[in-house]
């Protein structure tokens, strides 16, 4: 819906920044080229220069031209589809286009390490290489057509460098890209099919939430595309949102009010998407002094949610990165859900499996993954989990063992919590755990002296990670 409490969307959107679960999808709105003053949109750049190779008088066209009616224009005088791919690149080969400084903006945010990109042009690896890699080509670049289906590699969280998704297909002299309302419409389809969809991005566009500035989507492609990306009924409660900045949008009446109706979550903001990156940048900037840089998120809200509460996200290993890990004994799952729920009133990102599974090597690796990116490891010792001779628990503490080896001796890592009556320091506990502090917390009931105690941890570590 149109937001009228600009404030709380900015703190809502700023926060869930801060903790990286926000993914932006970016859009031909931003790509103005030209001289200070003398900007055009580039697209409308593409078309009238595809126009005059194609022959077709400019005066055919509104000012300024589009793309889609160029495309139309030449296959109604009998045109062929397949010669305008090639004609499209040698345009863009030819041109020298800065990077828009909108580009840049958004490039200078490192708490986005994957964007969504709906135009085929390369200004936003671009710009990423420019701002944090001095012009070095490093960041990944990947594309989605309904030929030839790419996936993320990995989860977001895993991402070894910044990735551009170019959604919507990339330049090419192949019709791998869109270049008409009916591409679109093709593409849109295509990413429906079970075997033609990009699984790990779907999984990553569906729980995070969504900034989608500039995408100029008319008011049903801006309902499609939420469907698609969402997988479930837009009117089903569901925790992220998704922020519109679109200048087409904010004056659609059906959409607001569609989206008002039934997807509570979208929120379509009254900024033109320049001015917003401009305010976005502002906003980070004034909240990190000197700049925008590589960060962990800053202090925990208590409105983040835990991965146990959360039935939509059924992915196996799912973890925001630097939570708070709770490992323990099947028999144990009441009081790992009573500590998590008390560490969860205090702010921190918990999480902990809904169910000790014994399963396959690509839960494990995800398992393992997360003990590798979490900030605390938090062993629940009972009387269960040292009388038990076998258990995933087991292999969890080994792992977490593994990294504390690689973690100097004054920092803390591995936190063991006793929930029941068990002997202090028993003998069944692996020996790296004897050597810290173990912590008392009968039936797993946390004290406010704990949750203070692993807040100011967290915090510690969250300043490791920005330095």
């Amino acid at each position: 819906m149109l937001d009228n409490s600009p404030d709380l969307l900015w703190d809502d959107l700023l926060e869930h920044i801060e903790d990286r679960r926000v993914i932006p999808i970016i859009g031909q709105e931003l790509l103005e080229v030209g001289p200070p003053g003398q900007t055009v949109p580039l697209y409308s750049r593409i078309a009238e220069r595809l126009a005059e190779r194609l022959k077709l008088p400019l005066a055919d066209f509104a000012a300024p031209p589009m793309l889609n009616d160029v495309v139309c224009k030449y296959l109604e005088n009998r045109g062929r589809r397949e010669e305008i791919y090639p004609k499209i690149r040698a345009i863009m080969k030819e041109e020298t286009f800065e990077i828009p400084e909108p580009l840049r903006k958004l490039a200078a945010i490192e708490h986005f390490n994957l964007f969504i990109s709906v135009t085929f042009d390369s200004l936003l690896k671009q710009a990423i290489d420019a701002v944090r890699f001095h012009g070095e080509s490093r960041t990944e670049v990947l594309s989605y057509a309904p030929n030839n289906v790419q996936d993320l590699p990995c989860e977001k969280a895993d991402l070894k460098k910044p990735t551009v998704f170019h959604l919507l297909g990339k330049l090419s002299a192949s019709p791998d890209y869109v270049i008409t309302e009916e591409d679109t419409l093709e593409f849109l389809h295509s990413m429906q099919s079970d075997s033609r969809r990009a699984q790990l991005l779907f999984d990553e566009l569906k729980s995070n939430h969504l900034l989608i500035i500039g995408c100029n989507f008319s008011d049903w492609l801006a309902r499609f595309f939420i469907r698609i990306a969402k997988s479930r009924q837009l009117s089903l409660q569901r925790g992220e949102m998704e922020v519109f900045v679109d200048s087409r949008l904010r004056s659609d009446n059906n959409l607001v009010l569609f989206l008002q109706h039934f997807s509570y979550n979208t929120k379509v903001v009254e900024y033109s998407p320049i001015e917003f990156v401009d305010e976005l940048s502002d906003r980070l900037s004034k909240r990190h002094t000197p700049t925008v840089a590589v960060q962990a998120p800053a202090a925990p809200s208590s409105q983040r949610s835990s991965r146990f509460d959360d039935d939509d996200d059924e992915r196996p290993g799912g973890m925001v990165p630097g939570a708070v890990f709770i490992s323990y004994a099947s028999e144990d799952v009441e009081k790992a859900q009573a500590l998590m729920a008390g560490l969860d009133e205090a702010g921190l990102d918990v999480w902990l499996d809904k169910q000790e599974l014994e399963a396959g090597d690509e839960y494990s690796d995800k398992i393992r993954r997360n003990i590798r990116s979490c900030s605390y490891f938090l062993p629940l010792i009972s009387q269960a989990s040292t009388t038990r001779l076998e258990g995933f628990f087991i292999r969890e503490w080994k792992w977490a063992l593994e990294r504390a080896s690689s973690i100097a001796d004054s920092v803390p890592f591995i936190l063991p919590v006793v929930v029941d009556d068990t002997g202090a320091y028993n003998d069944a506990v692996p020996e790296g755990f004897q050597r810290v502090q173990w912590t008392r917390l009968p039936g797993g009931q946390s004290t406010a002296e704990f949750q203070m105690k692993l807040v100011r941890l967290v915090r510690d570590y969250r300043k490791r990670m920005r330095a």
